[in-house]
């Protein structure tokens, strides 16, 4: 990472690495074309500018790139070249290419946020969930005069806090479900070529349907949500696990049970600080600690932590487009903002082992005084809260990276900001 140069050059040699290594993953890529109006990577550049500045529509963005950045784009060519199918499948190509860039630099880094977790380091822990935003301007009404909001779904990687698209829910035409959707997006992925390692969902109960998910099993795709209250299943017999080990904190039972003949298990977890039972399903081998499985749904929540800076931070809170490949553009380029300032988050907090962000001494000063009022209760705090978790991007982080791309500020100039805000480490917190 050449910290020497702007922020703004910084986005454009990264798209150009990730452009590389997409036209070398692929002998003949189809959506290789020459645009002499606005190549590629413009179009790619020009959509992170979109998707990092806080703007309210297309127009707008249109306005504030000839103002701020002096950039004159035909409104006509941008539009069209949101909605292009060709555009789609490059950037699907590219944002592919990008985040494994980044998972890499993460990984270099040191950055495991399930490092005590080693029985999952062949699996691809995401956890997945599916955010609607306002539907475009246009939207036609549907069969029955209305609209409705439209969605995607994303996962987000657990082990380093990278965003990842999945796939378009609706454009709000219609209602649908995320569940299907989310199926047809698996069953499409296991019939690629260079599938990748196992996969563990981690998603909330609407994704829980037994047969499809023990079929899945045999492309080693598996899934951990929370049991529904009226599920009908027949016990069938207990799992055994150990005790003693502290990532099994809590874990009152570990069983099989049986639904139409598919066997799956079932985790029965109370939690040590408020005493409440939670029943967690899973299609993971039983080898894997029953307790790893109550902690991977309760890191589930970090996705909306994502969400949530999308929205309140970036503005994202309306689709660009009822057409279908834009709204696949939107998703692609939403991910590959957000995991942009995510890198350069978790790059700042390696630069010295002995400072964290703010925001996690804060956290681990809420998890003293929650322990202190467990103990008045004879209670505890499950010891697994106080790992290092992914942590919320902080509304600074984001505003300086804004401010850098507007002023033309350096990289260095970024992360010296972002280190200058760490402070001293806690005993409470360990390192990733």
């Amino acid at each position: 990472m050449n910290e020497n140069i702007t922020l703004h050059d910084y986005i454009i040699d990264h798209c150009n690495e990730s452009m590389e290594a997409a036209l070398s993953a692929e002998r003949y890529p189809l959506w290789k074309r020459s645009c002499p109006e606005m190549n590629d990577i413009d179009f790619i550049r020009f959509g992170l500018l979109r998707g990092i500045g806080v703007v309210d529509s297309g127009r707008h963005f249109l306005q504030t790139t000839e103002n701020v950045h002096g950039e004159s784009l035909p409104l006509s060519t941008y539009f069209k070249s949101l909605k292009s199918p060709r555009r789609t499948s490059m950037l699907k190509a590219i944002e592919k290419q990008s985040y494994t860039l980044h998972c890499r630099t993460l990984a270099s880094r040191g950055v495991n946020y399930l490092r005590q977790f080693q029985e999952l380091d062949q699996y691809a822990v995401e956890a997945a969930d599916g955010p609607f935003i306002d539907h475009a301007c246009h939207t036609a009404k549907g069969a029955n005069g209305k609209v409705y909001a439209a969605g995607s779904i994303y996962s987000m990687n657990l082990r380093n806090g990278l965003l990842k698209p999945l796939c378009c829910i609706t454009n709000g035409t219609k209602r649908n479900h995320e569940i299907p959707v989310l199926r047809n997006h698996i069953e499409k992925q296991n019939k690629e070529v260079n599938k990748p390692e196992k996969c563990l969902y981690v998603y909330d109960k609407a994704v829980t349907d037994y047969v499809w998910w023990d079929h899945q099993t045999r492309h080693e795709n598996y899934m951990i949500s929370v049991l529904k209250e009226n599920s009908v299943a027949t016990f069938f017999e207990s799992i055994p696990f150990d005790k003693s080990n502290e990532i099994n904190t809590g874990v009152e039972g570990y069983s099989l049970y049986e639904n139409g003949g598919i066997k799956f298990s079932v985790v029965d977890y109370r939690d040590p600080e408020t005493q409440k039972c939670h029943s967690f399903v899973t299609t993971l081998p039983t080898s894997i600690n029953p307790g790893t499985i109550a902690m991977l749904y309760y890191k589930r929540w970090t996705i909306e932590k994502a969400f949530n800076n999308s929205k309140s931070n970036l503005k994202e809170t309306k689709a660009w487009s009822s057409n279908a490949n834009a709204l696949k553009n939107q998703m692609h380029l939403t991910s590959m903002s957000y995991n942009l300032m995510r890198v350069l988050v978790e790059i700042s907090k390696t630069q010295d082992p002995e400072l964290i962000h703010p925001s996690d001494k804060k956290y681990a000063k809420t998890l003293e005084k929650r322990e202190q009022v467990a103990r008045k209760r004879g209670c505890f705090v499950n010891p697994l809260f106080f790992q290092a978790r992914i942590a919320r991007i902080a509304s600074y982080t984001i505003r300086a990276v804004q401010i850098a791309i507007i002023t033309g500020k350096s990289l260095a100039w970024v992360m010296s900001a972002l280190v200058a805000r760490l402070v001293s480490r806690p005993d409470q917190i360990r390192e990733h």
